[in-house]
């Protein structure tokens, strides 16, 4: 039998053991897993960048600073210098000229099928620039948006307030020659500056609503005063998918294959671009890989 000081100091130590044993078989003192680290992803694109929408940190870069053809994705600042006109008002009617049909089919353009005489709304052209891809409609808009006695000075003054844009939003590697993407030899941006431009851009509400849009259907007004449906289809495939809600694709025989996004699930958003893609499938699995990327880290 244990009594006095030494039943009391073995009372203590059973009591111990059998805590100590308590707690072992319920885990409690188990360490808790560590989060697995997520892995950057390989794109196949040259540029690539991906940013957290919520505070502009960088998620994601590669070459992101090196300068390359933007093609149509220079339509994302032909909007937003649109936009950002003081009182711009959407239901404005723009009578199609015979110079922007000419211009496309000088160029082999890309053409939102505007017919020379109907009168069609800033906010239909908007759609007929974003969606289609239309270059007939960012010319009327560079036209109605510019100053000057011809189509070209109103036009070359436009580009002028886009590349004032651009230094104003920080897009220090980034210079524009045309309204389209259709460069004269000048017209570049990097994955960096476009992501810049794109979260400046999505903070317009009215930018945002066409650009996440798949279908719209415009109903213009003929030269005869009669009317016609047309319908545009948006070019970029990824809209709905993970969340995606733009922006604006880009191709060309020398920019290659190029698209700037923005997508957001579960409170989380992310935005980028991705430029000078070998494909378009190729630039689909890019963006995909950065958007999953992008959610993981930031969750």
């Amino acid at each position: 039998m244990i009594t006095g000081i030494q039943g009391i100091r073995f009372r203590r130590a059973a009591a111990v053991v059998v805590t100590t044993g308590a707690v072992l078989a319920t885990g409690a003192l188990t360490a808790a897993p560590a989060q697995a680290a997520v892995a950057t992803p390989t794109i196949t694109a040259p540029g690539g960048f991906l940013m957290n929408s919520a505070n502009g940190s960088t998620l994601f870069s590669k070459a992101p600073n090196t300068r390359r053809l933007t093609a149509s994705t220079t339509k994302i600042m032909t909007a937003k210098v649109v936009l950002s006109q003081a009182n711009v008002n959407l239901d404005t009617k723009v009578t199609i000229k015979k110079a922007y049909s000419d211009y496309i089919v000088s160029k082999g353009a890309s053409s939102a099928r505007l017919i020379v005489g109907d009168k069609v709304t800033v906010r239909q052209l908007l759609y007929g620039m974003m969606l289609p891809s239309g270059c007939d409609a960012a010319m009327a808009l560079a036209d109605k948006f510019g100053t000057g006695t011809t189509v070209a000075a109103r036009t070359k003054s436009f580009i002028a307030k886009m590349n004032s844009t651009a230094r104003s939003l920080g897009m220090t590697n980034t210079h524009f020659d045309s309204f389209d993407g259709i460069s004269n030899g000048s017209n570049y941006s990097t994955p960096k500056d476009l992501t810049l431009l794109a979260r400046s851009a999505m903070k317009s509400g009215a930018f945002k609503a066409v650009v996440k849009t798949k279908s719209y259907t415009a109903k213009t007004v003929t030269k005869t005063g009669a009317s016609r449906n047309t319908t545009w289809t948006n070019t970029n495939t990824l809209l709905g998918w993970n969340g995606t809600l733009g922006i604006k694709t880009g191709s060309g025989t020398d920019s290659k294959y190029c698209l700037v996004f923005a997508a957001t699930k579960n409170g989380e958003s992310v935005m980028g671009a991705v430029m000078t893609a070998s494909s378009a499938a190729n630039r689909t699995t890019d963006v995909k890989k950065l958007i999953n990327y992008g959610y993981a880290k930031i969750s």
